[in-house]
């Protein structure tokens, strides 16, 4: 009768873990449809065409690669199915005849969560990049990003292993991170700003003297939508790292988490289309679907301590925070068509030091640390990567295919091929 009951609780968490995972990935449905959106008709396909190889390309370069680097092919069973020895036979036992060699927890299970939350660090890249960046130049990078940087930097905190052998994160400086606001989220954010760096602003942009000039996005149902998908996904982005559901504790964590991560959304709205009415007179559509983004974002890395009040606050301050360097940024003449380094950097730096507020067992020091070792290694190592793509085969497209548009460029057709004149 017990075994039974362990075979049930497994098989319980095990789908939770897969329906979770789905979750996740229907993410990626939710940035190509905000970045195709938030850009203008003649690069429309060529978004869409990023975000779907990218996610393949995540997928096949984290089976090979990836994994393998960060949990050494597996993940520690203790804390994650109660430390129960019957059930660490059972997940080992069902280990050995399923995926990777007997070492990972629930064998399939584990690695399909795992490698959807890669795809959705790469794809924060794609948006900010939009517009004038070569596909194959970014494909070459998301192989990177995906087989290497990600699943270092993922050791290092997820995995448990020292930052090249000196110090570790967890047990020296207390780093916590629930579900990813630097893990996933600023990583993204960081390999995306050295991307924009050396490709440079959008051609017009940004004039001689100084003026910013809007580009507008082509379709803002689209990206409304996008963002509702995306609200939806990270139910299970935050939900599913509780990483079981077959006990009554773990079942009242999901419900808190699913709660708090729907508040700070909410919040995250509020604040970002009051403030966007103060600042520029009109309530901005593109900020408000911004400032549910950056609520998901500040609530990520600590959804289950905060209660929903705090929750709200967290993405209230995320919704704020969004607008002001959305707009700094632009100052900086740094081109981001979408925002991403806006809503998944800042925003993801203010959901780790958002954790201490609320969790005890965090620290200052341990997030700033867990920060700047994140920031750091994965900027650089990216800044190298795309220097290395740029002298080998270039990252921009010529000004005359710019100005044409990518999609007929790049991808050799257009997306409203009716309703476009290139």
């Amino acid at each position: 009768m017990e075994n039974q009951i362990f075979e049930l609780q497994y098989a319980m968490d095990t789908f939770y873990f897969l329906v979770m995972g789905a979750l996740v990935m229907w993410m990626a449905a939710g940035f190509a449809m905000l970045e195709a959106g938030m850009v203008r008709a003649k690069n429309t396909a060529e978004i869409l065409t990023k975000n779907v190889v990218l996610f393949a390309i995540a997928c096949t370069a984290y089976l090979v690669v990836g994994y393998e680097i960060m949990y050494d092919g597996g993940i520690f069973l203790d804390g994650i199915a109660g430390g129960d020895d019957l059930v660490k036979d059972a997940l080992a036992k069902s280990a050995e005849e399923g995926f990777n060699g007997g070492s990972v927890y629930a064998g399939a299970s584990d690695f399909f969560f795992q490698v959807v939350f890669v795809a959705t660090a790469m794809s924060i890249v794609s948006g900010a990049v939009a517009e004038r960046m070569k596909l194959w130049a970014f494909m070459l990078f998301a192989v990177v990003m995906t087989s290497v940087i990600y699943p270092l930097e993922g050791s290092w905190t997820w995995g448990g292993k020292s930052v090249f052998g000196m110090f570790s994160l967890g047990d020296d400086f207390g780093f916590l991170d629930f579900a990813g606001s630097g893990i996933v989220h600023m990583a993204g954010a960081a390999a995306a700003l050295a991307g924009v760096l050396l490709l440079g602003a959008r051609k017009g942009k940004y004039t001689k003297d100084g003026a910013i000039n809007a580009i507008p996005g082509a379709n803002m149902p689209l990206a409304t939508l996008g963002t509702f998908i995306l609200w939806m996904g990270w139910f299970g982005f935050n939900g599913g790292s509780v990483l079981k559901l077959g006990d009554m504790a773990s079942a009242n964590a999901v419900a808190m988490v699913f709660l708090n991560t729907n508040a700070a959304a909410a919040g995250g709205v509020i604040a970002a289309i009051i403030l966007a009415r103060s600042l520029f007179g009109k309530a901005d559509l593109t900020m408000a679907l911004n400032g549910a983004l950056a609520g998901l974002v500040a609530i990520t890395a600590g959804p289950d301590t905060p209660s929903p009040m705090m929750a709200t606050i967290i993405g209230a301050v995320g919704g704020i925070l969004v607008v002001f360097s959305i707009v700094t940024l632009d100052k900086m003449k740094i081109d981001d068509p979408v925002g991403a380094i806006s809503v998944h950097g800042v925003v993801g730096l203010w959901g780790l030091l958002a954790v201490p507020l609320t969790n005890s067992d965090a620290t200052f020091i341990g997030q700033i640390v867990g920060a700047l070792t994140i920031f750091i290694w994965v900027f650089g190592a990216s800044f190298v990567t795309w220097m290395v793509i740029k002298a080998v085969m270039g990252i921009r497209v010529s000004e005359e295919e710019e100005y044409e548009g990518v999609d007929i460029g790049e991808c050799g057709l257009e997306a409203y091929p009716e309703f476009t004149k290139s």
